[in-house]
């Protein structure tokens, strides 16, 4: 369960900004990635708070420390991760699903939970207030392969597998892109 303290915000492209360090630093620390890895990755973050439909929900403890981060936008054609995507589905299932699922989705970027954070609540928490309101049919998200708290999380509000062992350019790992329409059904009492 959530804690009581905890605050799911809103946060607007320039509170993002603001709290690029932060929300990087969760990041870093959830994926288990090298330190350097947030000073990579920022110049990508940011431009992703300029595309379309770009939106983002913080989870924050009592006194406001970031505890959770999750943003995403409406993905379309000549994104690198749409174009990445798209290759593997015409591959491995051909044109007519790659356009089922192409066609309107939100791109489920980013979901980050604090490693002593998780376990809580808190990341259905930030994945179901950042998909509220959603206008696109599907939303999609990839995740690497292998059991994590994300992968339960991902099944207990519905995704399915869109396309699994991929390998993105440029990282060795098996990734699962994963899916479902929208909206969600509310959560379960």
């Amino acid at each position: 369960m959530t804690t009581v303290s905890t605050q799911f915000v809103p946060l607007t492209a320039d509170e993002f900004r603001t709290r690029l360090r932060e929300a990087l630093a969760i990041y870093v620390e959830a994926m288990r990635y090298p330190p350097g890895t947030a000073e990579q990755r920022a110049p990508m973050w940011l431009t992703h708070a300029l595309r379309d439909g770009w939106r983002c929900f913080a989870a924050l403890d009592a006194d406001g420390t970031m505890l959770g981060v999750a943003y995403g936008y409406r993905g379309s054609p000549g994104q690198w991760w749409h174009e990445q995507v798209r290759r593997g589905l015409v591959k491995n299932t051909g044109e007519e699903v790659a356009g089922h699922w192409l066609a309107d989705y939100f791109e489920l970027t980013e979901i980050h939970v604090r490693p002593r954070s998780q376990a809580g609540g808190i990341g259905e928490n930030l994945l179901r207030r950042l998909l509220d309101g959603v206008p696109n049919r599907h939303v999609l998200l990839s995740t690497p392969e292998g059991p994590s708290r994300a992968w339960k999380l991902y099944r207990r509000v519905g995704f399915t597998d869109v396309l699994r062992d991929y390998h993105f350019a440029g990282d060795p790992r098996p990734f699962a892109i994963l899916g479902r329409e929208l909206p969600l059904e509310p959560a379960a009492e």
